[in-house]
């Protein structure tokens, strides 16, 4: 449940940002979302929503409409984020239950 809150959060306020876009902006947010991809990569935590909000971004790029591309490379650095917040807390968790 906290990282379903966390990933809207983040969603939400990136969205925001991403008003008056430039390809410089996309460049950086989408780099920053595949670094995020490649570290949930490490983790074996690949989430397909994330490689969709990425196809999506450069879909958006490639058009030109790059405040909707930010807008997705964003989304994506977000779920990436999330499923790496996942991963990380799932290895502990699995300490906690009790096995009989």
């Amino acid at each position: 449940m906290k990282s379903l809150l966390l990933a809207t959060g983040l969603l939400i306020a990136t969205v925001a940002q991403a008003l008056g876009a430039s390809a410089a902006d996309f460049k950086a947010a989408y780099a920053a979302a595949e670094a995020a991809e490649k570290e949930a990569g490490t983790l074996r935590n690949r989430w397909t929503t994330t490689e969709a909000a990425l196809a999506a971004a450069r879909k958006a790029a490639e058009k030109g409409d790059f405040e909707e591309a930010v807008a997705s490379a964003r989304e994506a650095e977000a779920l990436a984020k999330a499923s790496i917040f996942q991963a990380n807390s799932e290895k502990q968790r699995w300490k906690d239950v009790e096995i009989r």
